[in-house]
């Protein structure tokens, strides 16, 4: 999965889970570890060490996986791909391409209560918008939803 904030990630990732898809998410992990703020970078370096083992074991397991990611910049889908590219696996892109319209009018339903319910300002929202680097057909299988 990628796409900026509130683009639809979660809602199209947990739909994946109901079909028996395994679904890695960083937020969910920090909400299980009890962090309910941005944490530091050395957290997130922590988790993503946990999620990729767990990606990797999943795989070799023949488990179907969504990575609930925002993936916000090429680079960071690049080296999933070099994570799987050993194990023969090519990920498809699944790409939600939100404009900030409909993100910022989706901001409201966050209260921060749950791990996928993390708060949003418009600021934040807009600024992630802005960074995002949408994904193109040369890095690979991309399904690209609107």
């Amino acid at each position: 999965m990628c796409g900026p904030g509130s683009a639809g990630k979660t809602t199209y990732a947990k739909r994946l889970e109901r079909l028996g898809w395994e679904r890695l998410s960083f937020e969910v992990e920090f909400w299980n570890r009890g962090i309910t703020t941005m944490p530091t970078n050395d957290v997130v370096a922590e988790v993503a060490v946990d999620l990729k083992a767990r990606l990797l074991k999943f795989v070799e397991e023949g488990r179907d996986v969504v990575l609930d990611f925002g993936f916000w910049f090429r680079r960071q889908r690049d080296e999933y791909r070099a994570l799987l590219a050993p194990l023969g696996v090519t990920p498809e892109t699944i790409y939600l391409a939100t404009d900030l319209e409909t993100i910022l009018s989706r901001l409201g339903g966050r209260h921060g209560r749950q791990a996928d319910d993390w708060r949003l300002s418009e600021q934040e929202a807009t600024e992630y918008f802005r960074k995002f680097e949408p994904p193109t057909t040369d890095e690979g299988p991309l399904l690209v939803i609107r």
